[in-house]
């Protein structure tokens, strides 16, 4: 059972993968039940800053106690991550959201769809599926031809790249490289920015696709109780009696058909 927790955890490692991108394990006894497609909640040192970071889980090492994350640096909180080092002491809330439904799509033909800081959450995705599905095909979009996990998810499928600047695979974004490369699936499982998740969910539309969407938003309290990160959607939810979810409690992960975006 997924029992959320706050805890000090350690620093195992971390390193820069990108421009602005940081790769960190981390020693914490969530590890033992984190599922791919949740997320951590990190705090800060700095008091001043109430609120946690929300960072998606990109890989789970459940032998050895750790949970990885790659994320960007994007304003303060983010910034005193970056700059821990091996044993610095880390706050964080977890394992939070729901996940993908990894084994439900076992044995069909499976696109993961992952977008600049989409991307990590594909990872652990990818692995958990391996040797699960009839074929896995990752298709990942980048700025440009810094293409930080390409390595690591092409231990997991066939992988192929968009960038925006035309540096690395094809010119454009995720739908393009399904488009020139002729690509086909029975579901879709992708994680990234809201321009990239309208577009899949279209197509899966068009194309009568099972698609299962992770909507990022900026989090407050991670745990449901603020209403700040709500998605319209088809069903009344329990807790507010309107056509809202939460993505922090309900999601992130949402079947495409079900939600408004």
């Amino acid at each position: 059972m997924n029992q959320k927790r706050k805890e000090t955890a350690v620093v195992f490692r971390q390193e820069q993968l990108a421009e602005g991108i940081y790769d960190m394990w981390i020693e914490t006894g969530l590890a033992m039940q984190a599922k791919a497609g949740q997320f951590i909640s990190v705090y800060t040192q700095d008091k001043s800053t109430l609120l946690p970071r929300p960072i998606s889980i990109c890989e789970v090492d459940k032998e050895n106690n750790r949970l990885r994350i790659v994320y960007r640096v994007v304003g303060k909180g983010t910034t005193e991550f970056a700059a821990y080092r091996a044993g610095s002491k880390i706050e964080i809330l977890g394992t939070l959201g729901n996940g993908f439904p990894v084994e439900e799509v076992a044995g069909k033909r499976v696109f993961l769809m992952g977008g600049g800081i989409g991307i990590p959450p594909m990872l652990e995705t990818a692995k958990q599926l391996c040797g699960k599905s009839a074929e896995t095909n990752i298709i990942v979009g980048y700025r440009n031809d810094e293409l930080f996990l390409k390595k690591d998810l092409e231990k997991y499928g066939k992988v192929y790249i968009a960038t925006e600047d035309g540096s690395a695979g094809t010119k454009g974004n995720v739908m393009n490289a399904i488009e020139e490369n002729g690509l086909e699936a029975d579901v879709i499982l992708a994680c990234g920015p809201m321009p990239m998740l309208r577009a899949i969910k279209k197509y899966a539309e068009e194309h009568n696709i099972t698609a299962y969407i992770s909507l990022e938003e900026r989090m407050a309290c991670g745990v449901g109780a603020c209403l700040g990160c709500v998605v319209k959607t088809k069903e009344k939810d329990h807790h507010s009696h309107v056509n809202n979810a939460r993505i922090c409690t309900d999601g992130p992960v949402y079947l495409a058909s079900e939600v408004e975006i």
